[in-house]
């Protein structure tokens, strides 16, 4: 079987990570080319052994890749997906699916005006440990949910505010990682119907929030909390728990940072603890817990499986455009919700 060759946009952390994991492809795919000003993308691009275009146009003028991913800032999104999209070319974009939900509709209308599929870059919902706990919810361990609390509690560094753009709307927790943990409760929990939140600047006093606290109602009834801060010396993220990346170092002790709640059970993440009663149920009776079998995998990896089956057509997008706009508006309700002291809810 031919390889896919597969261009990336993009040449940051996260385009960088893309393109060194799609040339180490092997049989399935290669690394069509970059595109990306910098020089640095020129140099990773000679170091990948692959092409390396300034922009998009000139990849497209040039020999046009069978798929490609768009890891760019997020207000380049819809611009850059559009152009493969009209070239019929396969889109793996990056979350957020956009920087505005206008933005994302119009990337939504567009991949089905085509039919050319695009996958959102939720890489969560490729974790072995996320498909063994929707396993378990889907079939009725935990009972009827009634509750979830996630912890994203983690520190970032000094150095990382250096690029401008961190410091900013946008560039804060919420829209780059809590979105993370939206999307992972949309997709175990169901769907959120209204959102009340918090946010503060208090620590690093930016323009940007580096604490935010969320109360989510689900369209199911259940309610979630989801604690967030950027700005803390503490390990309850999934992140540093659930060892996806080498980049993160392993913690000391064995933790959780997602507890989710039912009638009949509750169940921990990235850990796995299933809990339950063995006979009688109330809290004067033992619990007894079973922890299934925990592997992290390769998230990235499986993505990119995926993402080489939907552009041979031989899968539909595990997270398509339209669910990565219902991801991204749910996560911009948090700040409305924060500005105006408010419960915003959804469509």
């Amino acid at each position: 079987m031919q390889r896919l060759e597969i261009a990336v946009v993009g040449a940051g952390a996260i385009g960088r990570a893309h393109a060194e994991l799609i040339a180490r492809g092997g049989e399935n795919c290669a690394l069509a080319a970059i595109v990306d000003p910098a020089s640095e993308a020129r140099e990773l691009a000679s170091r990948l052994g692959a092409r390396w275009f300034s922009d998009s146009a000139a990849l497209l003028r040039s020999r046009a890749p069978d798929a490609v991913v768009v890891a760019t800032p997020n207000a380049a999104h819809l611009p850059i997906s559009l152009q493969f999209l009209a070239h019929s070319i396969p889109v793996l974009v990056e979350k957020p699916i956009a920087a505005t939900i206008e933005d994302a509709e119009a990337l939504v209308a567009a991949s089905a005006r085509s039919g050319v599929p695009v996958l959102v870059g939720h890489h969560r919902r490729h974790n072995p440990i996320v498909r063994a706990a929707k396993r378990l919810i889907d079939e009725g361990r935990l009972g009827r949910l009634v509750s979830a609390s996630v912890l994203a509690y983690f520190l970032k560094p000094p150095n990382y505010f250096d690029l401008r753009w961190r410091r900013e709307p946008g560039g804060g927790p919420v829209l780059i990682n809590l979105i993370h943990e939206i999307d992972l409760v949309r997709h175990l929990c169901g769907e959120i119907a209204s959102a009340q939140a918090a946010t503060s600047n208090n620590v690093r006093g930016f323009e940007v929030e580096d604490t935010a606290a969320a109360l989510l109602t689900l369209v199911n009834g259940a309610l979630v909390t989801i604690a967030l801060s950027d700005a803390t010396a503490a390990p309850w993220s999934w992140d540093l728990i659930a060892r996806e990346g080498a980049n993160y170092p392993a913690q000391p002790r064995r933790e959780n940072s997602h507890y989710i709640c039912g009638t009949e059970g509750a169940l921990t993440l990235p850990g796995l603890d299933a809990w339950r009663y063995r006979g009688e149920a109330g809290w004067f009776q033992p619990l007894v817990v079973e922890t299934a079998a925990r592997d992290p995998g390769e998230p990235y990896g499986a993505q990119l499986d995926h993402f080489c089956q939907v552009a041979r057509g031989r899968a539909t997008p595990l997270i398509d455009a339209a669910d990565g706009a219902r991801t991204l508006r749910a996560t911009l309700a948090i700040h409305e919700a924060a500005k105006r002291g408010a419960v915003v809810a959804l469509a």
